[in-house]
């Protein structure tokens, strides 16, 4: 049996005058008639076949059909109204969940959202960073932005770009550094990636230090780099990440010598098909690390 089809207006009449207990009430909240008001009412019990509302001298009193109908009534028109609120400038607004690995999210995105801000303002950004270390399914994340070599089960990876190391310092530590290998006489800052610091010692033209490398291992380049320029030791991390230090001066890179062990990849599940805030990020995303990859 086909349902009956429910004016909207009856609907939006029966919860206004169910929440004042009056029509005339509810009719001056709609803008139309007390008269409109009560033959939409009328007409809605007719179609359902229940009494609604009890008509008292002064007021009305819902009845027990009428209070079983109208927590649906308010609950649907909460979920329109939100879903309509959700539309901006001809685009419905989605939120974007995003992971980051923390250096990338400082040193390179977070000076450059304003201008995805302004080309996506329907997408509700939300971003996360991390250590590298990241489960996108876990965490319910859209993408990531991982360093690497790009190859992680189960996703599908696109490179934005390299990121070389090079040793880093302040610039009172670097006055004493003459040659590479005068590093080795200061605490020298670790990742977990333990293979990091022997490749640059040996693109420096380094032997092995003469003593196993001790001292702190960081899980992110931000907690390093902040240690360097407390003046602890010299770190190994991407100049291309700390511009602003580099350009202030409180950071220096002593020697010119760079490595490259992995690159800045725009990760996502490849079960994950891409709404439209994935595709605008993604677009954008690329633009401008194609712009980046020229200058």
């Amino acid at each position: 049996m086909e349902r009956p089809r429910l004016p909207l207006n009856a609907l939006r009449a029966f919860e206004a005058a169910a929440r004042h207990l009056s029509f005339t009430r509810a009719a001056i909240e709609l803008c139309v008639t007390q008269a409109a008001v009560s033959h939409q009412v009328k007409q809605l019990e007719k179609t359902l076949q229940i009494t609604l509302f009890r008509r008292l001298p002064r007021g009305l009193m819902v009845t027990e059909e009428g209070l079983s109908l109208l927590p649906v009534v308010r609950e649907s028109f909460d979920r329109i109204g939100d879903a309509l609120e959700r539309f901006e400038g001809g685009h419905l607004r989605e939120v974007l969940t995003i992971g980051a690995v923390g250096t990338f999210a400082v040193g390179w995105l977070l000076p450059r959202l304003e201008g995805f801000r302004n080309e996506a303002p329907y997408v509700d950004l939300r971003l996360s960073t991390n250590n590298n270390r990241v489960d996108i399914a876990a965490e319910g994340l859209d993408y990531a932005i991982r360093f690497g070599t790009g190859a992680w089960h189960g996703l599908d990876s696109t490179e934005l770009f390299a990121a070389p190391l090079s040793a880093l310092c302040t610039a009172e530590l670097a006055a004493g550094l003459s040659s590479p290998d005068d590093v080795f006489r200061h605490a020298l800052l670790r990742s977990y990636r333990s293979d990091e610091w022997p490749t640059w010692f040996a693109a420096a033209g380094l032997k092995r230090p003469p003593a196993p490398l001790r001292g702190i291992m960081f899980d992110s380049s931000l907690a390093m780099m902040e240690a360097a320029l407390q003046g602890t030791g010299v770190a190994l991390a991407p100049p291309l990440m700390f511009q602003r230090l580099l350009t202030t001066g409180e950071i220096v890179q002593p020697f010119p010598v760079s490595i490259l062990t992995g690159s800045y990849w725009l990760t996502r599940l490849q079960t994950k098909r891409p709404s439209g805030a994935m595709q605008a990020f993604a677009d954008w995303l690329f633009r401008e690390t194609a712009e980046h990859r020229r200058s």
